[in-house]
């Protein structure tokens, strides 16, 4: 409530009592929630008690001089007078300065003391002279020839939260406003409400039209005929928009804006063999990021908007895409554009205005970013600075991995991957070898529509790749969360939940419920059948003699216990399994003959390894309110937004963070993240590039935001020509090629270019640098003793160099 009150004329008489309180509060309160509300609200009123004034307190002599001099010597009779200046003095405090209530209000006393004809004139100059004295002038507007499209008085909230109040909008024909605030201040909400008809003094669409460019089509929204919107191809997505129907848009004229913006007309393969990125008969769910916003400024550009409402337009986009939207959005001269965006480039190239949120205001400026930050608002670039100020992230602890010594070792990997689209003549994807570790902090980084998603789909296992390309494997007990550049679609169902309920509903039973169903652990009708066919178990037996005798049995599969344990000996993992006819009868199964009975028993495998991983986090992290609350907090959610409010009234960079929390409650050992930056202000950004740099698991990471790729990833993917190239730091490289020296020498055998196999000697293991020392002492001894010892050619021979 304190920042309902901008004005520190307003709080003046408050503040000398509420400070001293909230200052006591905030130290001494023991609900630590309510020291946090407390020291919010001592911050917010002792601001606004030293901000610029907008209104002056004007004292009584002061009134009734300025009634003498209007009254020009007139004299007037003195308790009338003090009447009439405390009826004044009142108006004045209530900021009531309009000339027709002041003449009904004081018309009648006056007249009682002065001539009726100098009344009207008495009381105009009277107020003229008031109002300068409590009313300190605004900057004024600057003038031009442009036309005016608003001029409206609002204010906006969004739930429980007030973003905007009693703030003014005016907005010109051919600008560009640039919309700028602190994360979590309003500026989605506010171009949302000026697109849905919800701020007050807002022309209607009749007079003025309104398109919010958005790029996200959620997972079951739906068109008029209940067909799922991200199942519709590009062109019917576009033509048949109901909006765009009712100016008049027809298929043809969509068909030819999108083959203009670079759409192709169909999946035909180009002259050079490789497929368009994106086509008319493509489904829009299957759409990169950067082509889904190509479609939403194609269907702008068919409405022949008025006023564009761009939300980070650049999200996902390539450099060259980048440029398209820039020129794009400076070519229009008659549109009106507000733009919100993460990009100090984008802002500084578009933008021929400023309009700036603060302590629930909006401000415009003109001039772009830059110059508007170095002349009138100095602290606009901190919103752009990839630094956490306000709060810190913290991502889980990973823990340990069985069998994981090195943060270097590999725990996830593909080998020369190839992966085809149903239907496409060309692989979209060749030759594709990745490994990830504890240790990798890698970028994937390549133009729109490369295939940067798909590869990261192949790796988790959501996609699968072309039979006989290759291998992807992750260590069974082995934790992934991923991220997906569309993420939203999970919270969307679930809106009426806080994300403290929302967590533990997900994770109630222990595995993921949000977990996306993946191709290769998918059970087909086949794998059905499959599983009903008997197998050959071991069963302990007793015989005749009272010895005990290993027989063979056929059993039917009834399901896993999720219980495992490792060999001794062999150090292979067994599976306990409990099989149909008696649930008390189970028997433990090495994994390698499951392996070897056919392609369902890994699929089983891999959903019995990730149950058991899931209930490795339940025995640390328990699924109660304040444990998940503090899961939040992490990820810079505070506790007001994490437990106290619905989902529905959070912002998109509070979505954001509940998205990431969800995904990684299970203290995930490798954090897959595509598109992280989108939705996320700098501050947030900066401590997430924190959190990324102490985390203690892997991090794979999909982004266009060079600045924070530069800063967390030392490591590139670079997608190009449907293939992987490494490019930045190389310690993969090497120790990819470390690894396969290390299998070279290992080989018994080899196949040479005849195909005879050629037996290979071991290599013996090289000494250590503490034995290296410890051998040329005793050579050094020798030989000072006369004793015969080795050349040096023999002891540089067998990889030893001593020094005389």
């Amino acid at each position: 409530m304190s920042k309902l009150v901008d004005d520190p004329y307003e709080i003046e008489p408050f503040v000398p009592i509420l400070l001293p309180q909230l200052k006591r509060a905030k130290e001494e309160v023991s609900d630590p929630e309510c020291r946090n509300v407390c020291e919010k609200a001592y911050s917010q009123l002792e601001l606004t008690s030293k901000k610029a004034p907008i209104w002056a307190r004007i004292e009584r002599a002061k009134v009734l001089a300025s009634l003498n001099t209007a009254a020009a010597g007139a004299k007037l009779h003195e308790a009338t007078a003090n009447y009439a200046v405390g009826l004044a003095l009142s108006m004045l405090d209530l900021k009531l300065l309009d000339e027709a209530l002041w003449k009904t209000a004081l018309t009648p006393h006056l007249k009682l003391t002065l001539p009726a004809a100098k009344i009207e004139g008495v009381v105009k100059s009277w107020l003229e002279v008031c109002a300068k004295d409590v009313h300190i002038e605004e900057e004024k507007e600057e003038v031009d020839d442009a036309e005016q499209l608003c001029d409206c008085q609002f204010s906006l909230a969004y739930g429980n939260k007030v973003l905007l109040n009693q703030t003014v909008l005016k907005l010109k024909r051919g600008f560009r406003y640039g919309l700028c605030g602190k994360n979590d201040s309003g500026k989605t909400s506010l171009m949302r409400a000026i697109a849905n008809q919800q701020v007050e003094g807002f022309p209607p669409p009749t007079e003025l039209r309104t398109m919010f460019v958005e790029t996200d089509v959620q997972g079951e929204a739906k068109d008029g005929s209940g067909k799922l919107l991200s199942e519709l191809s590009v062109l019917d997505f576009v033509a048949n928009h109901a909006g765009l129907k009712h100016y008049g848009v027809t298929e043809a004229m969509a068909r030819e804006k999108l083959l203009s913006v670079g759409f192709a007309e169909d999946a035909t393969p180009n002259p050079d063999g490789t497929m368009p990125a994106a086509d008319l008969t493509k489904q829009v769910g299957r759409l990169s990021g950067g082509w889904r916003m190509k479609v939403a400024l194609t269907r702008a550009m068919l409405m022949k908007a008025d006023i564009l409402l761009l939300d980070e337009p650049t999200n996902h986009l390539d450099p060259g895409n980048v440029k398209w939207v820039i020129d794009y959005l400076t070519s229009l001269t008659h549109v009106t554009s507000i733009i919100v965006s993460h990009d100090i480039k984008v802002l500084d190239q578009v933008c021929t205005h400023v309009l700036h949120i603060e302590n629930l205001k909006l401000k415009m400026f003109k001039g772009n970013l830059s110059y508007v930050a170095e002349n009138h608002v100095p602290a606009l670039l901190s919103y752009f600075e990839l630094k956490a100020t306000k709060f810190h992230m913290r991502f889980p602890t990973p823990g340990m991995l069985e069998g994981v010594s090195s943060k270097g070792k590999h725990i996830m990997k593909m080998t020369n991957i190839s992966f085809t689209y149903p239907g496409a003549p060309k692989a979209q994807l060749t030759g594709v070898t990745v490994r990830v570790s504890l240790a990798t902090r890698a970028a994937c980084i390549g133009a729109n529509g490369a295939g940067k998603s798909t590869m990261i789909k192949l790796l988790t296992g959501e996609l699968e790749p072309d039979k006989g390309s290759g291998e992807v494997w992750k260590h069974p007990n082995a934790r992934v969360a991923y991220v997906a550049q569309h993420a939203f679609h999970h919270i969307e169902h679930h809106l009426d939940l806080t994300p403290n309920e929302y967590i533990r509903w997900r994770y109630e039973h222990g595995s993921d419920k949000e977990g996306v169903e993946k191709v290769t652990t998918k059970l087909t009708p086949e794998d059905e059948e499959a599983m009903k066919k008997p197998f050959i178990i071991d069963v302990e037996a007793v015989d005749k003699n009272g010895a005990k005798v290993i027989k063979q049995e056929k059993r039917v599969f009834n399901r896993f216990t999720d219980g495992r344990r490792q060999m001794q000996k062999s150090k292979e993992q067994e599976y306990e399994i409990n099989w149909v006819g008696d649930m008390n009868f189970t028997t433990w199964v090495s994994r390698a003959k499951l392996v070897a009975a056919g392609p369902v028993w890994v699929k089983l495998l891999k959903h019995c390894d990730e149950r058991i991983a899931a209930k490795a986090t339940q025995l640390v992290r328990p699924l109660t309110q304040k444990v998940v609350e503090g899961h939040l907090a992490d990820v810079g959610l505070e506790a007001e937004f994490a437990t106290h409010s619905r989902m529905g009234a959070l912002s998109g960079g509070q979505k954001v963070k509940v998205v990431l929390a969800g995904s990684m409650w299970n203290t995930p050992h490798i954090v897959i993240l595509d598109e992280p930056t989108n939705y996320l202000d700098r501050d947030s950004l900066g401590a997430m590039a924190e959190a990324i740099n102490a985390y203690e698991g892997g991090i794979v990471i999909i982004s266009h935001n060079a600045q924070f790729v530069d800063q967390v990833c030392p490591e590139v993917w670079h997608l190009e020509n449907h293939t992987l190239n490494l490019k930045g730091s190389y310690d993969w490289l090497e120790s990819a090629n470390k690894e396969a020296a290390k299998l070279e020498k290992q080989a018994d055998s080899y196949i040479d270019g005849q195909g005879n196999e050629i037996k290979v000697q071991k290599a013996k293991k090289p000494a250590s640098k503490a034995e290296l020392k410890k051998i040329k002492k005793e050579i050094a001894d020798k030989r000072k003793s006369g004793i015969e010892c080795y050349t040096d050619e023999e002891l540089e021979a067998a990889g030893f160099l001593v020094e005389q």
